[in-house]
């Protein structure tokens, strides 16, 4: 399994590019991970994973807010509506073949996923999630509480856990997944293809920046030189962060970042020539407020039916893909290739209640929309 945290200073924005692939084991054959051994267990085969929805429903149910628990109720989410993660977790294939003594996050998950998709009733209680994490009415950050969850989910399943996803011009460097690099941007953006392309954009090195070593001649001197960061191995599923909190002042910072519907990471990758990788955009994460120590955390996911739908801790409400576009995001996901189109709603259409979800899908499947 692989994760990969990239921070790239945007002025006082930090653009995070955070790689997930929850469910398979990274591809090393074209990878120097000298000295570091291969997981001993594959969590799932990469040739099984499936980025479709197995089941086509409407939205699951919204989840009890118990005080300040909005940053895990909208976290839950996105990883609820992850289409990959969902149908392995639908499957129930860990719980029965789980070996783990005591706590397991993939358990939970796995319960907790299977109780929201199946729910008969309009909101739950994400009980166990609650003791695990021993929230205790604080406001946490959606962001590091991704991490965490993501983290324990990997541990559960596998002994070691890698990130080799960054490719320079000079070397390939592997490293657990709990250790984050970091680079960063000089220049502000205003979109997330405009941060990507300057990611890739490579620096000259001279001055005192110069390459203290010529590696090719080995003449122990500076030299200029330029350095190029790219990604090297395309994730199942994209996360990126858009970090909107001072770290000094704990201030919001409410620039304006735009981001598409569908990406291409193609221009980006260190084969830059190929197929389009293309990505799909299914969950916003958006912080509401003007500090990190407040607020309120929602979420748009789109549902294995095709349709949109904000997600308000219990309150569950369609709305169209455009509404979804507009937002002030925190944290964006991406999943692997471009799924057809399904049901959408058009500008000016909704919000519409859980109840009226089933009769609007009914009409636009017969092009009655």
């Amino acid at each position: 399994t692989g994760l990969v945290v990239l921070s790239a200073s945007v002025e006082s924005l930090n653009i995070l590019l955070f790689l997930i692939s929850s469910l398979s084991q990274w591809n090393f054959s074209t990878v120097n991970v000298e000295g570091m051994a291969p997981p001993k267990r594959i969590l799932f085969p990469p040739e099984k994973i499936c980025m479709v929805w197995q089941h086509r429903q409407s939205a699951g149910a919204g989840l009890l807010n118990v005080g300040n628990t909005c940053f895990l109720n909208a976290v839950l989410q996105c990883l609820t509506y992850t289409a990959p993660l969902a149908n392995y977790l639908l499957s129930r294939e860990h719980s029965q073949a789980c070996h783990q003594q005591g706590f397991c996050m993939m358990c939970i998950m796995e319960a907790h996923v299977n109780k929201v998709l199946h729910s008969s009733v309009s909101a739950i209680l994400p009980l166990a999630v609650l003791k695990v994490f021993r929230c205790k009415s604080f406001q946490e950050d959606a962001h590091d509480f991704l991490c965490c969850t993501v983290n324990a989910m990997q541990r559960a399943c596998l002994s070691r856990q890698f990130s080799c996803q960054l490719l320079g011009n000079v070397w390939l460097r592997a490293f657990p997944a709990a250790q984050h690099p970091h680079f960063s941007l000089l220049q502000a953006v205003s979109s997330l293809t405009a941060a990507l392309e300057d990611f890739v954009t490579p620096e000259h090195l001279d001055g005192e920046n110069s390459l203290a070593l010529c590696l090719v001649s080995r003449c122990k001197k500076n030299v200029p030189a330029s350095k190029r960061f790219t990604v090297h191995c395309a994730p199942k599923v994209l996360t990126v962060c858009l970090k909107r909190f001072d770290c000094f002042t704990g201030g919001k910072i409410s620039k304006v970042v735009e981001y598409p519907e569908y990406l291409d990471l193609r221009p980006y990758m260190s084969q830059a020539d190929g197929e389009p990788l293309h990505y799909s955009l299914y969950a916003v994460l958006v912080h509401s407020g003007v500090s990190c120590h407040g607020g309120h955390y929602f979420c748009y996911t789109k549902a294995s039916n095709g349709l949109w739908y904000q997600m308000d801790d219990e309150s569950v409400e369609l709305r169209c893909i455009d509404t979804a576009l507009r937002q002030q995001a925190y944290l964006l996901f991406y999943g692997r290739g471009r799924e057809l189109k399904g049901a959408t709603l058009k500008d000016g259409e909704g919000p519409f209640t859980r109840e009226k979800d089933e009769e609007y899908l009914f009409s636009a499947d017969r092009g009655q929309v």
